[in-house]
């Protein structure tokens, strides 16, 4: 599997852009903020159907005009596929696949798996938890269909239930039908946590093995899933906590307050780790998250680092250098060096300025 083409229009500051991407390792350089990082946000989102910064359609569209346009191509067990996506600052996005407008996002699901690692992901482990359950669930998303509908449906239970306690709060109306709000965040609830748990365990007998590899043998890490509420108590926690719900006019049992702790050499890095051991152990969770994509696609992934490797010691740079080898790759930098310096492979080079995109050179290294 691999992204063969990617076409813009309207998008942030590319009034049209087309490049043509190899199967092997790209490179985009350029100075800071000249859109690098736009053209991966928009390889992750015609992938997924969500910017990997939170950016709602809106802000994507360029300033003076009313829609925007990705076109990208991918070709999957020897069938080329195309996926158009509209932005449109008004209205929903419109996706098609070959053409056929699909109306959710889940039937976008195995045409593309993309894992995307920036500088920030390096922050999963001292950040707070809404950092480590996005983590948890995009990683989960590229994995199972299924979650992704559950999940999708759990967060519109809940925002659906937030209004309704905020509405019996100011009028006191409209309260006898919380309890089928309750019934239904249960019912998805209950497979978040039971697919989180999953995900975790398999996650931690993929990252034993990157985490030692490393740091030399030195550390051992360990993930422990810490869901807000257990799948047997949710629904009677759910009715006990519903005073203070419609008191506040939020809900607080579910997993939309989980979280998981990482642990090296039994030592919680959340709070103790030095700041090494945190962006070791972020490194471990993205080379695992790929190890995970590989082992249920069969395939490799298209991998997208955005400016990362400028925020690796030497020998970090090269164990990840080394373990991407083998998968398409679309690296942001500012410079080269650090490619020359490894004598890594670079199989296409493009140099981004103030939004234009020019060809550089077929092969390097």
């Amino acid at each position: 599997m691999y992204i063969k083409s990617l076409e813009l229009k309207n998008y942030r500051n590319y009034e049209n852009l087309c490049i043509n991407i190899s199967p092997g390792t790209n490179i985009l350089y350029g100075d800071n903020a000249q859109g690098k990082t736009n053209i991966l946000e928009a390889l992750y989102l015609a992938g997924t159907t969500k910017s990997h910064r939170g950016s709602k359609d809106r802000e994507i569209i360029q300033f003076d005009r009313e829609e925007a346009h990705i076109r990208m191509m991918v070709e999957r067990n020897g069938s080329t596929h195309k996926i158009d996506m509209h932005l449109k600052k008004n209205k929903s996005k419109g996706i098609a696949i070959d053409g056929v407008p699909i109306r959710k996002a889940s039937e976008l699901f195995g045409i593309v798996n993309i894992v995307f690692f920036s500088p920030e992901d390096l922050n999963i482990i001292k950040n707070g938890p809404a950092e480590r359950r996005r983590f948890l669930d995009s990683e989960i998303c590229q994995l199972s269909r299924l979650y992704m509908i559950e999940l999708a449906n759990y967060n519109k239970v809940v925002a659906q239930r937030n209004k309704l306690l905020k509405e019996i709060s100011f009028s006191g109306r409209m309260a006898d039908t919380l309890e089928i709000w309750d019934e239904q965040m249960v019912r998805y609830g209950k497979s978040i946590i039971s697919e989180r748990k999953k995900f975790i365990s398999r996650l931690n007998d993929i990252l034993s093995e990157i985490h030692q590899n490393l740091t030399g043998g030195k550390e051992q890490i360990l993930i422990t899933y810490e869901p807000n509420v257990s799948e047997e108590a949710f629904s009677e926690e759910l009715k006990a906590g519903r005073e203070r719900d419609l008191r506040f006019g939020q809900s607080y049992t579910g997993p939309h307050r989980d979280d998981f702790c990482v642990r090296v050499n039994d030592i919680d890095i959340r709070k103790y780790g030095s700041q090494g051991q945190q962006r070791t152990a972020a490194l471990s969770l993205k080379l695992a998250e790929i190890r995970l994509v590989e082992e249920e696609i069969h395939d490799t992934p298209v991998l997208l680092l955005d400016d990362v490797l400028s925020e690796l010691d030497s020998s970090r740079q090269n164990y990840l250098l080394d373990c991407i080898k083998d998968i398409q790759t679309v690296i942001t930098c500012t410079g080269l060096d650090e490619f020359v310096n490894h004598r890594f492979n670079i199989d296409r080079i493009f140099k981004v300025t103030d939004g234009t995109v020019d060809f550089v050179n077929e092969v390097v290294g």
